[in-house]
């Protein structure tokens, strides 16, 4: 009977390995304007089995980087948990000005915002992420729950306030990038109102469920495409 526990707790344990990325990871990603690139955006996974770290920079490329507006870097740390990511610390940083940074207190239940010199402690509202957290979180649950139809709902902060989405997973689809074909799950974002941005999200179900793809349509209607064009360990 021991040696039957002792393989099934050796089974469990190599089935949670399998569910995370390798310890490090870069994804660089191109930032399109209606078709036109405009910046660079390289992000940094690491991470060691029990906490991690994510980093994302981005900067102007080519004649479309008249479009893009100064360095964006955002960067998180936390926990990784049975369920996923659990962040502890979100930083984002435009330009020259003072980061918005999101604290979060799992003990108490608090999350403290801090921006444009204010500082703002309220109650979570569950389930709670950062805007870089919540887009790898998918490639540490062991079985990412994606199936068709079901409906997502999360509150993300971006260290000035909070808002609550709705996706729906549309399906599965067979992605072209220049980093070559992926098969992934696409999550389309349930719009509020006739005004409400849309967003579309597109996780590779065959490389950890990282995410590969990101579409923005604003309500002008302007296509902001974040697309993967490499991934190094």
């Amino acid at each position: 009977m021991s040696r039957l526990l002792a393989f099934a707790a050796a089974c469990a344990f190599s089935v949670a390995c399998a569910a995370q990325p390798p310890h490090k990871l870069s994804l660089t990603y191109d930032v399109s304007y209606n078709g036109i690139v405009a910046a660079e955006l390289t992000e940094v996974l690491k991470h060691d089995g029990k906490t991690f770290s994510l980093s994302s920079e981005g900067r102007g490329k080519g004649i479309g980087a008249l479009l893009y507006h100064g360095a964006a870097k955002r960067s998180c740390r936390g926990e990784i948990t049975s369920a996923g990511l659990r962040p502890l610390e979100y930083r984002d940083q435009r330009g020259d000005k003072a980061p918005a940074v999101a604290r979060f207190d799992w003990a108490k239940n608090t999350l403290t915002q801090e921006h444009d010199g204010k500082n703002e402690t309220t109650a979570m509202v569950l389930p709670l992420q950062d805007r870089l957290s919540f887009l790898y979180n998918y490639a540490f649950q062991s079985t990412p729950d994606l199936r068709p139809g079901k409906e997502i709902k999360v509150t993300l902060t971006d260290g000035k306030g909070l808002t609550r989405f709705r996706y729906k997973v549309a399906g599965t689809e067979l992605l072209k990038t220049p980093a070559g074909e992926l098969e992934t799950v696409h999550l389309v974002k349930q719009r509020e109102n006739k005004d409400d941005k849309g967003t579309e999200l597109w996780f590779a179900s065959d490389r950890d469920y990282l995410p590969v793809r990101i579409l923005v349509v604003e309500k002008d209607g302007v296509r902001i495409d974040q697309m993967l064009t490499r991934i190094e360990n």
